[in-house]
C-alpha cells in the first residue's frame, strides 16, 4: 500500500513574508513590530475597506489586509476622531498584517492603533494591483498544500513519471536504468509534493536525499556524481503515475487502453497506469513508451481510441478487414532457405 504523509497546514510569519527574497516589493514597517511573528495562513489577500466602518463580517485575520488608494483617501477625509474610530474597527480583529500601497503614509491614528494592538503595519511603494499580484505569487509558493509520497520521480522525455509500488519491486532499479538511457532523476524514496494553481502537482526530493538513489546490493548512490548535472533535476511537475505490481495470473490487466484511470494527489487527478512486473519484462523501456504515449495524449492523440475507430469505420461491408488480418503471417523458420544459383537473384 502506498503511503502518503500529509504535512500539517502551512503558515508563514509576517517577518518571513516581508523578508522573503521572492517578494519583489519595496516594503517598510511603520508600526506594530511586536506582531511580526504572527502567522499568515491564507494564500489570498483581502481588501478590508468596510472594516473601517465597523462591518467586520467576512474579515479573515489570517489573511494579509490591503489598504489601497481608495481606502486611504477615505480615511484621510475623516476627522481625527473619525480616523481613530476607523482604526479601532480595523485593528480590533487581531489581524496578521495590514499593507498600505502606493507608498502612502497611513494616518497617525492607524499607526497608533497598530502599535497598541501589536499588528504589523507595512507600507509598499507599488500600486495595489502590483502588490496583490506579488503577494499572491509568494503566498502560493509558501502556503501551497503539501504531501510526502514514498516512491520515485523521474523526468522521462519532459514527462514527470511517478513510480509507485511495494518496497523491493524495483522502482529504484527502473529509475537507474532510465538515467542510463539519458533521462533525469528527480527524487528517490521520499517525494515532497506541493500544489500549484490551477491544477498542478510538483515533486521534489527531501533535502537530505537530493541527487541520491538507493539500489539494493549497491547501497546509496549519488547520481549527480556518477552521471553529471544533466542526470538530475531539482523539481518536476507530476504528469503520469505508474503503479508497479507483481504479475498475477488471477489479475486482469488492461489490454487495449481505452479506459483512463486517475489517482488524486492533493485533489488533482493525475493519469495512472498499472504495469505488471515479472522476469523478462524490460520495465524501463515500457515506462519510456508510457511517457511517449502520455505526450501523444497531451497533444490530443489517443492511440487506442483511434485504433478502435478505424476498426469500427470498416463496418460489416467489403471494407471491413477480414478475420485474422491483424495477425502477422510468419514464414516457417525451421525450413531451409531457397537455394541461390546463377539464375537466381536475392530480393
Amino acid at each position: 500500500m502506498d503511503r502518503y504523509d500529509v504535512d500539517p497546514p502551512p503558515g508563514i510569519s509576517v517577518r518571513s513574508l516581508i523578508d522573503d527574497p521572492l517578494l519583489e516589493l519595496r516594503v517598510r514597517l511603520v508600526a506594530g513590530a511586536a506582531g511580526l511573528d504572527r502567522s499568515i495562513q491564507h494564500p489570498r489577500v483581502q481588501k478590508s475597506g468596510l472594516a473601517m466602518v465597523g462591518h467586520l463580517r467576512g474579515v479573515v485575520p489570517a489573511r494579509v489586509q490591503v489598504l489601497g488608494e481608495t481606502e486611504i483617501s477615505y480615511a484621510e477625509g475623516l476627522s481625527e476622531e473619525g480616523q481613530r474610530t476607523a482604526a479601532h474597527h480595523l485593528f480590533s480583529s487581531t489581524l496578521a498584517c495590514v499593507l498600505v500601497t502606493r507608498g502612502v503614509d497611513p494616518p497617525r491614528a492607524f499607526c497608533e492603533e497598530a502599535e497598541r494592538t501589536g499588528t504589523p503595519l507595512v507600507v509598499c511603494a507599488e500600486r495595489s494591483s502590483v502588490a496583490i499580484g506579488a503577494l499572491h505569487a509568494v503566498l502560493d509558493e509558501r502556503l501551497a498544500p503539501r504531501v510526502r509520497i514514498h516512491g520515485v520521480l523521474v523526468d522521462v522525455f519532459e514527462v514527470g513519471v511517478l513510480l509507485l509500488g511495494k518496497s523491493g519491486i524495483g522502482k529504484s532499479e527502473c529509475a537507474l536504468e532510465l538515467v542510463m538511457h539519458g533521462h533525469r532523476l528527480v527524487a528517490d524514496d521520499v517525494i515532497q509534493c506541493d500544489f500549484k494553481p490551477p491544477k498542478m502537482v510538483f515533486g521534489q526530493p527531501a533535502a537530505l536525499l537530493r541527487h541520491h538513489i538507493e539500489v539494493r546490493g549497491l547501497g546509496v548512490l549519488n547520481i549527480k556524481d556518477l552521471y553529471g548535472v544533466t542526470a538530475v533535476r531539482e523539481r518536476k511537475r507530476i504528469d503520469l503515475v505508474v503503479q508497479l505490481e507483481l504479475w498475477s495470473e488471477d489479475q486482469a490487466y488492461d489490454r487495449v487502453g481505452l479506459d483512463d484511470h486517475f489517482r488524486e494527489i492533493l485533489g488533482v487527478p493525475i493519469r495512472e497506469v498499472r504495469l505488471p512486473v515479472r522476469p523478462g519484462r524490460n520495465m524501463s523501456a515500457i515506462i519510456e513508451i508510457a511517457a511517449r504515449n502520455e505526450l501523444l495524449r497531451q497533444a490530443g492523440h489517443h492511440s487506442a481510441r483511434a485504433f478502435i475507430q478505424q476498426i469500427e469505420a470498416g463496418g460489416d461491408g467489403p471494407n471491413r478487414p477480414p478475420s485474422g488480418a491483424f495477425r502477422v503471417q510468419r514464414p516457417n523458420e525451421s525450413s531451409a532457405p531457397p537455394p541461390v544459383g546463377p539464375g537466381t537473384r536475392r530480393r
